[in-house]
C-alpha cells in the first residue's frame, strides 16, 4: 500500500539577472517526477549534489509548493490543503535536516525546542509536556538534563539526534531525512544511522532517505530511487539496483563505491563533464552528453520510466542494461 504517490511533479524557480533583476530563464529543480512510497519502507534517493534529491524532499513535505503535478499523501490530495487544515496534516510528515548546527535555534534551551511541535499541535497538555520531553530525549540516546541547555553545548552528532528527537515529537508516519550524516564526522556517522534504523523498526516509521553515499544506502534502504538533473532515471529494490543497475548513471555511480575487499577491484567508470545546468537542460535524454554509450535516438528522444523485467525495476533509458557494472 502506498503511503505516498507523486505524479508529474514538477518544481521550477525564476532565474533573475542584473541590476533589474530581469528574468533569465527558468531552473528546472524537480522536472515530471513520477514516484511511490510504500507504507513501512524505507525508500533511499540519490544522485549527485543538484541533481534536485532535497528539492524533492521538500516538495512532498509541502515547505515549498511544486509548480505543477500531484502528491497524494494517505490518500489525501496534499496540494490542495491550505490553512489549518495543512498544519493539522503536518503532524504526519516530518523532516531531519542536514545542518544539525543551522537546524535548531540557538537561543531557545532543547527543552523548549521539543515542546514546541507538542504546543503547536496540541499533542498534550501543558503539564505533561516535560515527561514527553523526557522521553524524546530518552528515545535518542540523551540524558534528560540536555532539556536544560543550549543547543552550542553539544556536538554535531548529539544536535542531529535532537532533530531526529525533534521530528519525532509529533509521531509522524513519514519521516524525511536529508543527507541527516553528510555533515557529521565519519565517527559519528554509522551511530546516527544505526538510531535511524533502530527508530524506524520501533516506531514503525516510513522512511525517505536522501543521500549521495551509495555505501550508507545500501545498509538501509529497502528500495532505492536514482535521480539526475531533476528527474528519476531509475527506481529499483536495493538488492536489485546494486546486482543489476540497469540505467548507464547508476552503474557509474555504483563504480565508485568502495569495495571493502582489497582482493576486488570495482572498475571505476569516471564521467566526462559537469552535471548540465538545470537552466538548459540538454534535449532528448538529460545524461546523454556524459553517456559512454549514447546514440542519436538518446540525443532526441526524452525517455519514459518504464518498467523492466518482473522485479519492480524501473529505468528511463533507450539502452536500458547494455552497460554493465564489473568488477575486477
Amino acid at each position: 500500500m502506498s503511503l505516498v504517490e507523486v505524479r508529474g511533479l514538477a518544481k521550477e524557480f525564476p532565474v533573475r539577472r542584473g541590476l533589474l533583476r530581469r528574468s533569465a530563464g527558468t531552473l528546472k529543480a524537480v522536472d515530471g517526477v513520477d514516484l511511490e512510497i510504500e507504507q513501512g519502507e524505507c525508500l533511499a534517493l540519490v544522485g549527485e549534489s543538484g541533481s534536485g534529491k532535497t528539492t524533492l524532499g521538500r516538495c512532498l513535505l509541502r515547505l515549498i509548493r511544486p509548480t505543477r503535478g500531484s502528491i497524494t499523501f494517505q490518500g489525501r490530495d496534499l496540494l490542495a490543503l491550505k490553512g489549518s487544515n495543512l498544519r493539522a496534516a503536518r503532524r504526519d510528515f516530518q523532516m531531519v535536516f542536514q545542518d544539525p548546527y543551522g537546524s535548531l535555534n540557538p537561543r531557545m534551551k532543547i527543552g523548549r525546542i521539543l515542546s514546541e511541535p507538542l504546543e503547536v499541535h496540541a499533542i498534550v497538555p501543558r503539564e505533561q509536556r516535560r515527561a514527553r520531553v523526557e522521553e524524546l530525549l530518552d528515545l535518542v540516546g540523551l540524558p534528560a538534563s540536555s532539556a536544560d541547555k543550549y543547543p552550542h553545548e553539544f556536538s554535531g552528532g548529539q544536535r542531529q539526534r535532537i532533530g531526529i528527537a525533534r521530528a519525532l515529537a509529533t509521531e509522524p508516519a513519514l519521516l524525511v531525512a536529508d543527507e541527516p550524516v553528510s555533515a557529521l564526522d565519519v565517527s559519528v556517522q554509522g551511530q546516527i544511522i544505526n538510531l535511524l534504523m533502530s527508530l524506524r523498526r520501533k516506531l514503525d516509521l516510513t522512511l525517505l532517505f536522501i543521500a549521495h553515499d551509495l555505501g550508507v544506502v545500501r545498509r538501509v534502504a529497502d528500495r532505492v530511487a536514482v535521480m539526475y538533473l531533476g528527474r528519476i532515471v531509475e527506481t529499483a529494490t536495493n538488492e536489485d539496483l546494486f546486482a543489476h543497475p540497469q540505467h548507464p548513471y547508476t552503474v557509474s555511480l555504483l563504480s565508485a563505491v568502495p569495495v571493502p575487499d582489497p582482493t576486488r577491484r570495482s572498475q571505476r567508470i569516471v564521467l566526462a563533464g559537469e552535471l548540465p545546468s538545470p537552466v538548459d537542460p540538454p534535449s532528448g535524454c538529460a545524461f546523454h552528453p556524459r553517456c559512454p554509450i549514447a546514440d542519436d535516438r538518446c540525443r532526441t528522444e526524452t525517455p519514459r520510466l518504464l518498467a523492466v523485467g518482473g522485479s519492480g525495476t524501473k529505468v528511463a533509458c533507450h539502452k536500458a542494461g547494455e552497460m554493465v557494472h564489473k568488477e575486477a
